[in-house]
């Protein structure tokens, strides 16, 4: 019997009155690539900080032992860009140095070894020349791709992206996720991503989040499976896509239609 990365039973989340999670159950694997999609409001953030231990919460997560190296938890963390501040007076290679404090503490110093391993993800993500600008001079893809580097310099055994596409062009979703596959290699990932179209051509399991949490251990996940797990999304795709609309989520009046 395989043992989870991370395991979570009965976890439930509140702010103000708001239950924003219910009851979780939900178990990551070492060889788990899960995209993670749900309504605006279902508790797919707070899901995720919860497994990162940014927010309290009722229940229990169990962590590996694999996760560990020494005291630090071998997790890598992207939130959403919307989290970071821009105006802080740091430089790009800082923002993604600071990946490492979990292993070196708040104020040791780095090495050259850490600087090397920083500005090879940089190259990597095609902005090693933007190494020494301030963030609050770059665009918000730039800074999307430094943010991954940040989350990868670790080495973490967990790798959780929420909305890592937001802000950046097409070239760079591409070769994002083309990194992401050679990430999962070394990793697990969950991803959070409003675009089912594109992540179930990358995921390997599909988890929809609307309070309770559903678990889906394939990439093709069909409109009665969104409308039985309760899960109601929009799918939105640009250009002359092939892609497809999914009705309301009411037995009488979903439908589905392919569009070209």
């Amino acid at each position: 019997m395989r043992t989870p990365l991370v395991s979570l039973r009965h976890v439930s989340v509140s702010y103000d009155g708001h239950e924003a999670l219910q009851g979780v159950d939900l178990d990551i694997y070492s060889d788990d690539f899960l995209g993670i999609i749900g309504p605006n409001g279902g508790g797919k953030t707070t899901l995720v900080k919860a497994i990162v231990g940014n927010v309290p919460y009722r229940g229990t997560i169990t962590y590996s032992q694999e996760l560990y190296r020494g005291g630090e938890r071998l997790i890598g963390y992207m939130p959403q860009l919307s989290v970071f501040d821009r105006s802080f007076p740091i430089s790009v290679l800082e923002v993604v140095l600071s990946g490492l404090q979990g292993q070196k503490g708040l104020f040791s110093r780095y090495t050259a070894k850490d600087r090397r391993h920083a500005e090879a993800l940089l190259e990597e993500a095609g902005i090693a020349e933007l190494a020494r600008r301030p963030i609050g001079e770059i665009s918000g893809g730039q800074m999307q791709r430094a943010m991954l580097c940040r989350a990868v310099i670790s080495e973490p055994k967990l790798l959780i992206l929420d909305e890592p596409t937001n802000f950046v062009d097409n070239r760079f979703e591409n070769e994002l996720y083309r990194m992401l596959t050679e990430l999962h290699k070394r990793m697990a990932i969950v991803m959070i991503s409003h675009d089912l179209g594109t992540i179930t051509s990358v995921v390997q399991s599909i988890v929809c989040v609307n309070q309770r949490v559903y678990r889906h251990d394939s990439n093709v996940i069909t409109e009665e499976q969104l409308r039985n797990y309760d899960c109601p999304i929009q799918l939105i795709s640009h250009g002359k896509i092939p892609h497809t609309v999914l009705g309301p989520h009411d037995a009488e009046d979903a439908s589905c239609c392919d569009c070209h």
